[in-house]
């Protein structure tokens, strides 16, 4: 069922967005051209306990949607990074100052396999303690809350959470946790 790529070519070229358009042979012969992937850096995200059980909560204003939006903690892959799991650890620290004593891969997904060429991986870290403060990228403005389990879960049931790939991860959290 794969399709061979028989010439691509890159529209947009930037550090965090790439648009490539490429020209594909199906296996039954027929050509599909143009077809557009979007490629992005490999992402990382967290549910993330604090000590106490506790979910940390981001609040970040998403400028496509216009809107300030309820997120977990996450971002993407850096070249430095090892692995996954050291990406999320640095994410985590970055983001919210929290350190954690365990990291549990959940697995990964993908935004929309149609067009975007990379992945989400997902961790489930608990045992977390403030040892620091946010070191924040530039553009970047996240405050933090916490709350019980229970109360994100009833902000998934109130639709709060718009961001489908953090609403995606939270699921896999909660049923890891319930055992």
């Amino acid at each position: 069922m794969k399709w061979k790529i028989l010439s691509s070519e890159y529209l947009f070229n930037d550090l965090w967005f790439k648009v490539r358009k490429d020209r594909c042979l199906t296996p039954e012969g027929t050509i599909v051209d143009p077809y557009y992937v979007y490629e992005f850096p490999t992402w990382v995200t967290a549910v993330a306990l604090t000590e106490d059980g506790k979910v940390i909560m981001e609040h970040q204003y998403r400028h496509a949607l216009g809107e300030v939006c309820l997120e977990i903690p996450g971002g993407c892959v850096d070249d430095a990074d090892a692995n996954y799991e050291d990406a999320i650890k640095r994410e985590l620290l970055e983001e919210t100052g929290y350190s954690f004593t365990s990291y549990e891969y959940l697995g990964k997904i993908s935004a929309n396999p149609s067009t975007n060429s990379n992945l989400m991986h997902m961790y489930l870290a608990r045992g977390g303690k403030k040892v620091t403060t946010q070191h924040l990228d530039a553009g970047e403005e996240i405050k933090i809350s916490l709350h019980t389990i229970e109360e994100v879960k009833e902000m998934l049931r109130k639709n709060e959470i718009l961001q489908a790939m953090h609403v995606a991860c939270l699921m896999y959290a909660f049923q890891k946790l319930e055992g």
